[in-house]
């Protein structure tokens, strides 16, 4: 893990990366590193979240720039700029139920290839999937999701990397921290390594690649 400016940290992300972003209607977005991609102007995003929050706030910011060309998540419902921009095609929006949308992010951290779910079956959502029947019952293969990198947003980290999360900014960002090829993280507070007792510890260092200064 190594400790760098949330600048260098962007410079590190192209224009058409794709992105995990962690959180939850906003809550547990990584801000600052959002922000600082807002003002790089970084372009052609795909982002993989559980919302798009609402305008001027969290992944919104990213949407009010124009900065995404595809969303992947599982409700987009409080943002009408996100609306608009699909509806304009603007940027492509992949709608993905929320259970189904964290087991895909699971199973890329994971090494699995995709995660079988009776959600969708008989419906819309089975268009061009896969269906295997297993003892009598349908199921649809819903395939493994990773991203170039992931942002994450966490409560204490140590001079290591390791992690914890408050509330529900444990929702996403822990499992968005295994399925990227790079991690960043920020944290509200950065502690000394034997501060976080070992059993507390939710994303372990070696997930970690680069921890945002603080100040």
């Amino acid at each position: 893990m190594k400790s760098i400016p949330v600048a260098d940290a962007v410079n590190l992300i192209p224009e058409g990366a794709s992105l995990m972003i962690g959180g939850f209607m906003g809550v547990g977005t990584p801000e600052r590193v959002i922000d600082e991609i807002v003002r790089q102007g970084k372009r052609g995003l795909t982002i993989i979240a559980n919302d798009t929050a609402t305008p001027g706030r969290g992944i919104g910011k990213l949407i009010d720039a124009d900065l995404v060309s595809k969303v992947v998540a599982s409700h987009i419902g409080l943002n009408p700029v996100t609306q608009k921009q699909m509806i304009e095609k603007k940027i492509t929006v992949d709608l993905v139920p929320q259970g189904t949308l964290i087991e895909r992010i699971r199973s890329g951290g994971c090494g699995l290839g995709g995660v079988l779910t009776p959600t969708g079956v008989g419906t819309i959502v089975e268009e061009g999937k896969r269906k295997i029947e297993v003892d009598g019952a349908i199921y649809l293969l819903e395939t493994a999701l990773r991203a170039d990198f992931s942002l994450i947003s966490a409560f204490l980290a140590d001079y290591l990397g390791n992690l914890t999360y408050a509330l529900t900014s444990r929702n996403f960002n822990p499992v968005m921290a295994m399925a990227a090829d790079t991690t960043i993280v920020t944290a509200e507070h950065v502690v000394p390594v034997g501060f976080i007792p070992p059993d507390h510890v939710m994303t372990p260092a070696p997930l970690v690649d680069y921890l945002i200064a603080n100040g």
